[in-house]
């Protein structure tokens, strides 16, 4: 008899349960992808990077991001793409970007969605963000990826 069963159940995260709430559906996640790539567009550092990215109709990229927070969501499946090669081919991105790309995001899930609800977007958009970083920027082995252990900043 083992331990080992039990063990890997208390280390395994649990699985992201779908919010299943009233107002949070198809739709709904649309008007948030919209809304939100509409700041996008306009504002002048992420506009730029996404014109470059996206040239012409921008309906077909739309619909593949609410597919994508759909699923992140709902857990419905209806996204089959790969973020990380479709994010590694932009050479312009800078980890700073991110954080404006959070902002955006979260001013636009306050403004659609009761708190709570918003809450549980931004968490995951939050994820999603700190894991593109790391698959765009972190290098094992280089000087900017050893934490710093000094206190210096």
């Amino acid at each position: 008899m083992t331990s080992k069963p039990i063990f890997l159940d208390r280390v395994r995260p649990a699985a992201e349960q779908p919010l299943l709430r009233s107002g949070v559906d198809r739709t709904s996640i649309g008007a948030l992808v919209r809304n939100f790539y509409s700041r996008v567009r306009k504002d002048e550092r992420l506009g730029p990077i996404f014109a470059v990215g996206i040239v012409g109709d921008w309906e077909p990229h739309l619909e593949k991001m609410t597919d994508f927070w759909c699923s992140v969501i709902l857990k419905n499946g209806d996204y089959n793409g790969r973020p990380v090669p479709a994010h590694l081919k932009l050479k312009d991105v800078t980890e700073a970007d991110f954080d404006i790309w959070l902002t955006l995001f979260r001013e636009t899930a306050a403004e659609l969605f009761a708190p709570e609800i918003a809450a549980v977007f931004v968490e995951r958009a939050e994820r999603i963000a700190a894991s593109l970083k790391l698959a765009m920027f972190f290098r094992p082995g280089s000087a900017a990826a050893l934490p710093n252990t000094t206190g210096a900043a």
